[in-house]
């Protein structure tokens, strides 16, 4: 597990690229609108940057965002509403930012962004435990007489 101070800068990506399958393809993109009641919910916080990114590959989800801290786990969520979720990221985000293992807590955490998630990925300084490489092979004294 990564170990950080608490305080750490998060990042919300916020896919603008998002839309409802029903939508018209020549419509606003609800993501853009996701991503501007992102920045509009930041205000004048320093612990929190957004950015809007081009598609998570989370299309059958809905809206997606993620929220990412150095040396932490990043976190994916689905399912977003443009003009509900705009604060709420920003409030995991802060809640992600005070952790000091490295995860986003689960108690305190928006209930879309418990709802919501779709993944979160380790750091890539997370070691993890070395797959078994005869995990899965065939007995190996199967072929003994």
């Amino acid at each position: 597990m990564t170990t950080n101070s608490v305080g750490c800068r998060t990042t919300v990506l916020v896919c603008i690229t998002c839309r409802a399958s029903t939508e018209p393809t020549d419509s606003p993109r609800k993501g853009l609108a996701l991503a501007d009641a992102t920045t509009h919910a930041l205000g004048d916080a320093v612990d929190v940057n957004v950015l809007r990114i081009r598609c998570l590959g989370n299309c059958s989800r809905g809206l997606s965002a993620a929220i990412r801290r150095e040396n932490s786990w990043t976190y994916v969520f689905g399912h977003l509403d443009a003009e509900r979720d705009g604060p709420t990221l920003i409030a995991g985000a802060r809640l992600f930012a005070e952790s000091t293992d490295g995860l986003m807590p689960w108690r305190g955490r928006p209930d879309p962004l418990k709802r919501g998630l779709i993944a979160r990925m380790p750091p890539l300084n997370f070691l993890g435990e070395p797959a078994d490489p005869k995990a899965g092979a065939p007995d190996a004294r199967a072929d003994t007489p």
